[in-house]
């Protein structure tokens, strides 16, 4: 069986993250195994901004997800931790992930962890693909209009 990682922040959860999971899933063929790292908080906001769902609701959403066979939290600090603790054969970068494969290749390399690694593409199925791309319509929308008044 051929074992696949992915990895996300997961925040505010879109059509985008389940096909990205999918199409990861696919890398390892018939068979194989998804097992998702999904980010800390404070990797999150690190990286990125704050995140808008906490770190344990996004495992849990992620979990759901029919491509999905195993989850996790990421560890703080050293990313390559966790990876190193699941030993994938592949580990699938979104195609928003800034990641350098292959730089990503050569760390893994000097930490003596094997795996391929590949970058998922051409998995955007709307316009609001991304959670930023969803805050900011949800800023836009708010500040025009009253209609999330009963929220």
């Amino acid at each position: 069986m051929v074992l696949v990682m992915a990895t996300g922040t997961f925040d505010l959860l879109h059509p985008g993250h389940a096909l990205y999971l999918q199409k990861a899933k696919e890398f390892g063929g018939k068979g194989s195994k998804l097992v998702v790292v999904v980010a800390r908080d404070s990797t999150v906001r690190g990286r990125k901004r704050v995140p808008i769902i906490d770190e344990n609701q996004r495992l849990e959403m992620i979990k759901w997800l029919k491509p999905v066979d195993e989850a996790y939290l990421g560890y703080e600090g050293d990313m390559f931790r966790i990876v190193k603790g699941i030993n994938p054969d592949i580990i699938a970068i979104g195609q928003d992930q800034k990641y350098s494969i292959e730089e990503l290749k050569k760390s893994l390399k000097s930490r003596d962890i094997n795996s391929d690694v590949k970058r998922v593409e051409d998995y955007r199925v709307s316009e609001l693909d991304s959670s930023c791309k969803i805050i900011r319509k949800i800023k836009k929308t708010v500040f025009k209009k009253s209609q999330f008044d009963n929220c």
